[in-house]
């Protein structure tokens, strides 16, 4: 039940409604309750008198010879009928069931009721057409063969309903104060504790539009600290994917700024006057190598970028690894061909058992391509003397992990550097390959998203040159779970 009606929920009226809502409702039924107790205690009193009265009477009863007779004196009938609320009825049977006093057409006790001896009974009965109280009493009497004597005194309720009435008003008129002061009390209460609250929104408020940082979880009602901590965790996601924009910002000024420059620089060469055909040729030879490095640079940039925004929302599949990756080195074979290098993979084959993880196949795909890319980078390699790379796929079916491997017979990386390798456009130095320094960070992301770990170890251990092996290791679904 909603009392106070409103267009856009309130906490504080729904509070509000809970509390006096039941308050209310309850009322009615209290005062219910009370009239019922009230006439109980009401009753009492005139139910003790009543039996006192019907004791009083059969004490009245004689015998004489073998008569039994009753006698009232006449101040005991005055005093029977000296209330001025209520009449009294009174009846005295004797043994043989004669009418001894009183009224004749006061109703006997129910006749299935048994009949005890020197005990006042109360019930409820009607005479006249009013309801009434009566008391009753059997009394032995000492004529043999005879049945007890049954002496009888009613009183209407008048006087029991006015004291009932009383004892209502006297504890319910004073609701109709306490309510009120109640309702006002819980009302104030509630404004007070509901203070915090609007301290947190004035709070928040006065923040800067820059400031992001975590709201003091402390300083709040314990009830709100988890919305409180949900908001700081909202602020904290939306702090990642600032910085995300920024770096990704900075990062492409930082790595457009080079091959645009060279684009500038070779067509002012190619403007110049006295530029030979040859020179015009050679101009046009480095603003092509400028563009693919600039557009190169550009998909690195927008891997890297989804690599870092996709999160909890990737959507992810039953990836066949082993598929994905065969897949990448057949589109890295030409390139590889190019540089006389010997690429291959080994390992694991499509549609083998255990190698099968859940991720998403784009985001894996980027990963392998830009391993594969970066040993074809890095690895020198002549006709005379070609280089290696060989891609791995390994699986392990007992710890369920899944291995990638890329080893290559380059120069490998110092042991120093191979931590910040993993930085973006941090190149190792004394190498001349052209590349952007984003395709390991891109590997880290990606592998991270994926819950797997990246290390780089030296591929031919004391060997010149040492090599390369970056290994990634996933886990792999069990073949129950790749079968569902």
């Amino acid at each position: 039940m909603n009392l106070f009606h409103r267009e856009q929920r309130s906490l504080f009226g729904e509070i509000l409604d809970w509390m006096l809502t039941p308050l209310l409702l309850l009322w009615p039924i209290s005062l219910v309750i009370t009239w019922l107790v009230a006439q109980g205690i009401a009753g009492k009193p005139f139910d003790r008198a009543l039996e006192y009265n019907a004791r009083a009477m059969a004490q009245l009863i004689s015998i004489k010879g073998s008569r039994a007779e009753f006698v009232l004196p006449r101040p005991a009938r005055e005093l029977l009928r000296a209330d001025d609320s209520d009449t009294v009825y009174y009846q005295v049977m004797g043994p043989r069931g004669e009418f001894l006093s009183g009224e004749h057409d006061l109703p006997a006790p129910p006749a299935e009721e048994r009949v005890v001896t020197e005990e006042v009974r109360i019930r409820d009965d009607v005479v006249k057409g009013f309801d009434v109280k009566v008391a009753y009493t059997w009394v032995n009497l000492p004529i043999p063969g005879s049945k007890p004597a049954l002496v009888q005194v009613a009183e209407t309720l008048e006087k029991r309903s006015v004291l009932a009435t009383e004892i209502v008003k006297g504890v319910m008129l004073p609701q109709f104060v306490i309510l009120p002061m109640a309702v006002l009390l819980v009302w104030l209460a509630l404004v007070q504790a509901i203070k915090p609250l609007n301290q947190l929104e004035e709070r928040i408020r006065a923040r800067k539009p820059d400031d992001l940082s975590p709201i003091d979880a402390q300083a709040v009602p314990l009830e709100v600290a988890p919305l409180v901590e949900s908001v700081n965790d909202l602020l904290l996601r939306l702090t990642d994917s600032i910085a995300t924009q920024k770096r990704f910002l900075a990062d492409a000024a930082h790595q457009l700024k080079t091959p645009l420059a060279g684009l500038r620089m070779q067509a002012d060469l190619a403007q110049r006057e006295g530029a030979s055909a040859e020179d015009l040729k050679q101009s046009l030879r480095q603003i092509g190598r400028a563009s693919i490095r600039a557009t190169h640079s550009v998909n690195q940039l927008l891997a890297l970028a989804r690599a870092e925004s996709s999160g909890s929302a990737m959507p992810r599949t039953i990836c066949d690894f082993s598929e994905l990756t065969t897949s990448v080195v057949r589109d890295c074979v030409p390139r590889a061909l190019e540089k006389h290098i010997d690429l291959g993979f080994e390992g694991t084959q499509p549609g083998t058992p255990g190698g099968k993880l859940l991720g998403n196949a784009t985001l894996l795909k980027e990963l392998v391509r830009n391993l594969v890319d970066n040993a074809i980078n890095y690895t020198p390699s002549s006709l005379e003397k070609p280089g290696i790379i060989t891609v791995r796929v390994l699986t392990d079916p007992f710890g369920l992990t899944l291995v990638l491997q890329v080893e290559d017979s380059g120069p490998g990386v110092p042991v120093a550097e191979r931590e910040l390798i993993f930085q973006p456009f941090y190149r190792a130095l004394g190498t001349e390959a052209d590349g952007s320094g984003l395709g390991l960070p891109i590997v880290l992301e990606i592998a991270q998203q994926h819950n797997a770990s990246v290390s780089m170890e030296d591929s031919r251990p004391g060997h010149a040159p040492p090599g390369a092996c970056f290994v990634v290791r996933f886990r792999a679904l069990a073949e129950a779970e790749a079968n569902v």
